[in-house]
């Protein structure tokens, strides 16, 4: 059985909230259960299956969200990646978030230790033992890499001594002493492994030009936009702003590590601050605030030469989308996002048009193709064909995240409003005959968001207003998210 979950951002806790640790007890827990459901085979029988693959697609640990690049030293992501200070500033980085996260790491650590995972032995009647003792399962967890821990590709001592402190402290089947893979084909045991499942999977930041530029081993153009735009910018507004600004302001705006995509950040802002601070002066200088930052960002040296590069009038469309005093009229979010479909050459937000090019899906070696990135689940179907009454249906998927997402509403798309939820999903693909001869299961569970200050002044004519008063009501599960409300479903192939 192969597992596989994507974007868990897990942060130092200095620009957000980082994931709570009853995510990795329920998901102890669906993977137990799974392993039992997969030990069921088409004939009927129960067969304990032997081994479960857990893959981390990219994204696990999040080394850009951090201000820590602002607070201690000038070096940055982009600089020589074998400069001491940069190796100093990403040890620092990686050492603070496995501290953030102890708890849920040592949970999933606790997956891959003999007897974590254990389900019943089999009885002569190939049925499930109810009177004996649970029998471990060999779970083997890869990590690969993605656009926000991309430092853990890069070679070198430094780097091997780094990623033996994520070995130790995720349990990982990775060995220390060569660079995490961002292509499957870059660790033997991880090809032989998704080609058993007939699986191919990446991360998916290789499809967004604006984070890969062809070489995981240097900084994408998102780490500048990061760091130098929407990090600094909460750094300034609480220092230079805060005693300005109401609490549910600042409240919101420290959810800004969570939005997806960045360049919609404005957008977002512009909506926030209608809707939380009554003073249109104070409104005002935030928005040059992050007009003066986007300015510094564009004019860069670093920005210029990307710009020189390309064919797309990077600094044009990147000023477009990111400057308040550039913003359309109207569609100012919907221009935006075309811009970057045209950029990523997609029609769409999604990027099934980019697994109908890959080669394992053209040889038809794999049935399953899986990406990350764009934290939003999918299941697309890509092809099915006969031949000698052999059926090979060939699917798409994106593994989503385990964060908050923000999705604009629909009623009113140019009113730069957005709703909130938290988010958990992973997927799971079965060989043979396992799980009753299917083979894949997906699921997603989702926490509706409920922001902690509630201030609100602006209403909308005709629409009328929701009561702010009405007490939220905690759900069974809301411990593992805070207090929330919503909904999980799950579904099978």
């Amino acid at each position: 059985m192969l597992i596989i979950l994507s974007d868990l951002h897990l942060n130092d806790g200095t620009t957000g909230e980082t994931l709570s640790p009853e995510a990795f007890a329920l998901f102890a827990d669906r993977l137990k259960e799974l392993a039992i459901t997969a030990s069921w085979r088409s004939d009927g029988a129960y067969r304990p299956i032997e081994r479960i693959d857990l893959v981390l697609l990219g994204d696990v640990l999040d080394l850009l969200h951090s201000n820590r690049w602002h607070t201690a030293g000038s070096v940055r992501p982009w600089d020589d990646p074998q400069s001491p200070d940069l190796i100093d500033q990403i040890t620092r980085i990686t050492g603070d978030i496995l501290s953030q996260n102890q708890e849920s790491l040592s949970a999933l650590r606790a997956l891959a230790s003999e007897g974590e995972i254990a389900i019943p032995p089999m009885l002569r009647a190939a049925r499930p033992a109810s009177d004996a003792d649970d029998q471990p399962v060999l779970v083997r967890t890869h990590y690969m890499v993605g656009n926000h821990d991309w430092f853990y590709h890069l070679p070198g001592e430094a780097y091997d001594a780094l990623r033996q402190k994520l070995v130790d402290q995720l349990g990982l089947a990775n060995r220390s002493d060569r660079p995490f893979p961002h292509d499957i084909t870059e660790s033997d045991e991880l090809l032989q492994t998704m080609r058993r499942h007939k699986v191919t999977a990446r991360h998916g930041d290789a499809f967004d030009s604006l984070s890969f530029e062809g070489d995981r081993d240097l900084s994408g153009l998102t780490d500048v936009v990061t760091l130098d735009l929407v990090v600094r910018f909460m750094i300034e507004v609480e220092q230079n702003l805060g005693h300005e600004l109401p609490n549910a302001t600042i409240l919101a705006l420290r959810e800004i590590d969570n939005f997806r995509p960045l360049l919609l950040i404005p957008v977002w802002i512009e909506g926030l601050l209608e809707r939380t601070c009554p003073h249109p002066a104070v409104r005002k200088r935030v928005k040059q605030l992050w007009d003066r930052l986007a300015e510094e960002l564009l004019s860069s040296r670093l920005v210029r030469e990307r710009d020189a590069l390309s064919s797309a009038k990077l600094v044009d469309g990147l000023s477009h989308a990111l400057r308040f005093s550039k913003r359309r009229s109207t569609g100012w979010a919907e221009t935006t996002a075309e811009w970057l479909r045209t950029i990523r050459g997609a029609d769409s937000d999604s990027f099934v048009a980019h697994a109908l090019t890959e080669p394992d899906f053209r040889n038809r070696r794999a049935k399953h193709v899986v990406y990350g990135h764009t934290h939003g689940a999918e299941i697309v179907p890509l092809d099915a064909s006969h031949a000698e009454g052999y059926v090979l249906d060939q699917v798409y998927f994106n593994a989503g995240t385990w964060r908050r997402i923000y999705r604009p509403a629909s009623f009113a798309p140019s009113g730069h409003e957005f709703i909130a939820a938290d988010v958990f999903s992973y997927l799971a693909f079965f060989q043979g005959d396992e799980r009753k001869g299917r083979t894949f299961e997906t699921w997603t569970g989702t926490l509706g968001h409920m922001p902690a200050a509630r201030s609100i002044h602006r209403i909308d004519a005709g629409l009328g207003l929701l009561s702010a008063h009405a007490a939220p009501q905690a759900p069974h599960f809301a411990s593992l998210l805070g207090n929330t409300t919503g909904s999980a479903s799950r579904r099978h192939s």
